[in-house]
């Protein structure tokens, strides 16, 4: 007898603008953000995810992604550091206040750093027009299964 078992990761991210879903998409988890993982099921000396990064980068979402394309201003922290798990899927959420990370944002991605550090994970989207007295909150789900 065969045993065949296959882990896959997949993600979804939805953003909201003042209060209102405005874009979901689906995620890639890129070759660090796996390497990541397998990394934290071993000894966990890989820091947690702790940051999120917006962008106007539109080159299309890659494996061997370990940056965003063109990032606005700095990372922001994660509302909980480390995301929250509930089963098999774990949800990292950021809020972006009105007069910061504001532009055509085309893109995110999940950092264990504010600085470098690891991207576990990337998407491109249609632009989302963030003003100046806009709030954005990004919740991205990531699934094992």
């Amino acid at each position: 007898m065969s045993i065949q078992d296959r882990v896959a990761l997949t993600g979804r991210l939805s953003i909201s603008l003042n209060g209102k879903v405005v874009q979901e998409v689906n995620n890639l988890v890129v070759t660090a953000g796996k390497n990541w993982i397998a990394s934290r099921m071993s000894v966990a000396t890989a820091s947690v995810m702790s940051h999120m990064g917006v962008g106007t980068g539109s080159a299309a979402a890659a494996d061997g992604d370990t940056a965003l394309g063109t990032q606005l201003s700095t990372r922001s922290g994660l509302t909980t550091s480390g995301g929250v798990v509930a089963g098999a899927v774990i949800t990292y959420a950021c809020t972006y206040a009105a007069n910061s990370h504001t532009g055509a944002i085309t893109e995110a991605g999940v950092f264990n750093a504010s600085t470098s550090g690891t991207m576990l994970c990337r998407t491109v989207f249609p632009v989302i027009n963030k003003g100046a007295a806009d709030t954005m909150t990004v919740s991205w789900a990531v699934t094992i299964s």
